[in-house]
Order: C-alpha cells, then sequence, then structure tokens
C-alpha cells in the first residue's frame, strides 16, 4: 500500500469518529498522540464481527512467525517492508468490512491507528523494530478489549 493510501485510511478514520489526535507539526500524519485511550464497555470487551476477527488473526499470526527474527535483530529491511504490508492490507480489509455499533468502532479506530503507526515505521528505514513493538502492542490491546475468543495474544 502506498504512503499516501496509507495517510488517507488514517485521515478517514479521523473522519468517520475517531478519538481526536494532535499532529505536532506539517510532517505528522496525526496518529502521534492520542487523546483517548482504549476503555471496556462499561466492564466488558467489545464486541467484533467475522471481518475483524478474520483480519486481527491474519495480523497477529504475520507478527508471531517474524518474532523470533525481530527479537533477535535479523529480520532484515525487505523483510520488515512486506510485514508493514501485510498489516496493511490487512487494516485495509478491516475498512472495508468490519461493522461495529458506534463506540465500539471508535474504540478499535484508537487500535487500527496504533496498527498504522506500527506498518508506517517499519516500512521506515530506521527504528523498523519500534513499529513491530508498535503492531505487537496494538494486537495485545486487542486482545485486552475486544471480545474475539479465539484470539491469543503474542507471547513476548
Amino acid at each position: 500500500m502506498k504512503r499516501h493510501i496509507l495517510s488517507a485510511l488514517i485521515v478517514t478514520f479521523l473522519a468517520a469518529g475517531a478519538p481526536a489526535f494532535a499532529a505536532n507539526d506539517a510532517h505528522d500524519h496525526g496518529h502521534a498522540t492520542a487523546t483517548a485511550t482504549l476503555q471496556l464497555n462499561a466492564g466488558k470487551q467489545w464486541e467484533t464481527d467475522a471481518a475483524l476477527r478474520k483480519a486481527m488473526g491474519e495480523i497477529r499470526q504475520s507478527m508471531a512467525s517474524s518474532l523470533h527474527a525481530i527479537h533477535e535483530n535479523k529480520l532484515s529491511p525487505k523483510a520488515y517492508g512486506a510485514l508493514a504490508k501485510k498489516v496493511e492490507r490487512s487494516v485495509g480489509d478491516i475498512v472495508a468490512n468490519c461493522k461495529l455499533p458506534p463506540a465500539a468502532d471508535a474504540q478499535l479506530h484508537i487500535v487500527i491507528a496504533e496498527l498504522l503507526a506500527g506498518a508506517e515505521q517499519m516500512a521506515g528505514k530506521a527504528k523498523r523494530m519500534d513499529g513491530a513493538v508498535k503492531v505487537i502492542g496494538a494486537l495485545d490491546n486487542y486482545g485486552k478489549y475486544f471480545d474475539d475468543p479465539g484470539f491469543q495474544p503474542i507471547a513476548h
């Protein structure tokens, strides 16, 4: 996915009622500083749908299969780029197919912003490992805040 499409996805999430994000400078894509935090739905996890569960499972699998190489600092820039594309593709599937109630959707936007920020960083030229850490953190948050019985957090 091209960078301008990635930026457009983020803008789409913000325009669709995602929590506000503060832009720090002209180059900021709007996902650096969240003003909202994830929260449970009156003490319970937010509902999910099949499209969301499928896409998040795909992201989890991609990250889990690369985890050892990431930890050992042996994942090549090309492999980080491929991993970023997989995350972006799955996020695109979520955008196209996931239908959640507005409150759950707003919470999901926080997770998706983390995923996209991590993917963007993995595709960049520096601190690719930090991008992977962001994606894994987003997956952890998804598992904590969304009801997906088949989803297992990545042990790291």
